[in-house]
């Protein structure tokens, strides 16, 4: 091969690529300046990035893919891993199938590319240790064993722990190898070739039969355990307010420059802010916003409230109706979701289109929050990421935007949503009412404490039939109180007494009466003192704060008897919360009594 500029030591031939223009062959290091100046290149070229790419696609060879295609391949990072992918047919076809079905969306380039490229990273180590030289090679059933081989090197499994090192991986070969194996087969009927289609329904039945023992098996395990222990973290509600307040400051700043001096650097800077207010405000996945389509933003709906609609709405609703505007834009699994835009957010959304020719964006590029110079958008979690480290709260780990969505799902427990409107909140977040009920509560860890721990404490007290019949939010017990001695209780001969007096009492009977009838167990320390009998002012101070418990048959915790004592502090001040406590669980024992519970 000749180059057009000979090297002084010998080179690979590998290492120099034919110019897309002018077809000499350069030295891939130095061909973007080649490029920069080649005298047959168009006039109307503005040009571009990873040109080894592009020009390894343009060799006079050339691939037999679809243009359309070939331009997502052009963007590939041109290396030993690029190379395989243009050589092997099988792959090529797998990505051309990827963009037939979702080539549409410009968004869904870079996946096709990354799949791609994990199979292109499985074929070549495949050819360092096994005698598979094309994917055509993998899917025959005798060379299965190094099919597992491979995928095992390439995803990093250890022999001694039985574990990978990269699991997610290994699950997706497996399905890019069945993907592959169908593309094969359907192309071999149509040609005829019906021995090789034999052989990959061979394979796919293999497949079925030994992929989960062999990979995905360890793979799931791996995945499963690496999250065992693992902390749950839920940003706090303080370090929100803060970092909404910090970026509000940045908007206001950053939209006077853009006006002002319109620069990549500030539109850049705008951009950024932007992205992270709308994902911020709406708890949207940051992929999502981040892929917004510049036409989605400008096909916004911006009419006036339908006035029978209106109707059904409060006056308050009605204002947020004309405050907002709504964009729908594609969600995961291609669902439209919703997004929700301040006034403050459309003007500077407003302002990014008007600017963004003049700071350098590429009239091509189809992203609402588009790059300058590029043909992608800005990333969302690492504008997020960035703003929470530089307004300084405590976690600024804690507030991704997965996190987020988390924290408002997890915190719309507080509101008590029925059916209805969890499914809105639910349908609002995009995804589904199982998966927002599955996902999306309190930790795991959190419930175990708070939930189970209480039923628990209650089988090592003794105390569980007290709250027969009742709902685990009822129960309340303080980890606290210690179990009490049977000499520290009232005997069951004074239980019976007391039940049998509480018995004869009419229902008319004054609730001080009722209760200076029933006495008490004794206090805590009650090995010392001797029991005491309530007073009336006692009663009523009790009676006061205490019915709610009482008439719902709940035990009050140590903190209500505490609040208790704290509101009358006078009647109650020779009494302990203990005291109070157990005085209402008596009162309970006896209207279950009294009314056959």
């Amino acid at each position: 091969m000749i180059a057009c500029y000979r090297p002084k030591e010998s080179k690979n031939t590998k290492d120099f690529i034919h110019c897309v223009y002018c077809q000499g062959l350069y030295n891939k290091h130095s061909l973007w300046k080649h490029i920069k100046n080649c005298p047959l290149k168009p006039k109307n070229d503005e040009g571009r990035k990873r040109v080894r790419s592009l020009c390894a696609l343009k060799t006079p060879v050339g691939l037999e893919v679809s243009k359309a295609f070939k331009k997502i391949l052009s963007f590939m990072n041109y290396d030993d891993v690029s190379r395989t992918i243009h050589s092997d047919t099988c792959i090529l076809q797998l990505g051309e199938y990827m963009f037939n079905r979702m080539g549409s969306d410009v968004t869904k380039h870079d996946y096709i590319r990354q799949k791609m490229r994990e199979v292109g990273r499985l074929l070549l180590e495949a050819r360092k240790i096994t005698p598979l030289r094309t994917m055509a090679d993998f899917i025959i059933p005798a060379n299965f064993k190094h099919v597992i081989l491979a995928v095992k090197v390439v995803s990093g499994f250890d022999e001694e722990t039985n574990s990978y090192r990269i699991p997610s991986l290994a699950l997706k070969l497996g399905h890019s190898l069945n993907k592959i194996c169908s593309i094969i087969e359907s192309n071999a009927m149509m040609n005829g070739d019906h021995e090789r289609a034999d052989c990959a329904r061979d394979f796919r039945k293999v497949h079925q039969a030994r992929w989960n023992e062999y990979i995905s098996a360890g793979a799931i395990t791996t995945l499963k355990e690496a999250k065992w222990n693992a902390p749950q973290i839920i940003p706090f509600t303080q370090d929100v307010k803060v970092l909404h307040a910090h970026l509000e400051k940045k908007h206001d700043e950053f939209l006077n420059k853009l006006r002002n001096s319109k620069s990549a650097e500030n539109y850049a800077a705008l951009a950024k802010v932007t992205l992270s207010q709308v994902i911020l405000f709406n708890r949207r996945r940051e992929g999502e916003v981040s892929r917004m389509l510049l036409s989605a933003f400008q096909s916004r709906d911006s009419s006036e409230l339908h006035e029978d609609i209106a109707i059904c709405l409060s006056e308050f609703e009605r204002k947020l109706c004309n405050h907002f505007t709504r964009v729908e834009i594609r969600g995961k699994r291609g669902r439209k979701v919703p997004v929700l835009l301040k006034p403050s957010l459309v003007s500077a959304m407003e302002l990014l289109v008007e600017t963004r020719e003049v700071c350098g964006v590429p009239a091509q590029n189809p992203f609402m929050f588009a790059r300058s110079g590029a043909m992608s958008a800005y990333r969302g979690g690492e504008c997020i990421r960035r703003a929470a480290h530089e307004c300084g709260i405590k976690n600024p780990e804690a507030l991704s935007s997965t996190k987020l969505r988390k924290h408002i799902a997890t915190m719309s427990k507080v509101l008590n949503l029925d059916e209805n409107e969890a499914d809105q909140l639910a349908d609002f977040l995009g995804h589904d009412i199982r998966v927002h009920r599955q996902y999306y509560r309190l930790p795991e860890g959190t419930l175990q404490l708070a939930k189970m721990s209480k039923v628990l404490m209650a089988m090592e007290k003794g105390t569980l039939s007290n709250f027969k019949g009742k709902r685990l939010d009822d129960i309340e017990i303080d980890p606290n109180e210690r179990v009490e001695e049977p000499d520290d209780s009232i005997s069951s001969d004074e239980e019976e007494v007391d039940a049998a007096r509480c018995s004869d009492i009419p229902e008319t009977t004054a609730p001080a009466d009722t209760d200076q009838a029933c006495v008490s167990q004794k206090d805590e320390g009650s090995s010392i003192l001797p029991k005491r009998k309530w007073e009336n002012a006692e009663v009523k101070a009790v009676e006061k704060h205490m019915m709610n418990f009482i008439q719902t048959c709940r035990v009050p915790g140590k903190q209500d008897c505490e609040r208790c004592i704290q509101a009358e502090p006078e009647a109650l001040k020779e009494r302990t919360w203990t005291g109070v406590k157990n005085y209402v669980r008596n009162r309970i024992t006896t209207l279950k009594r009294k009314g056959g519970m």
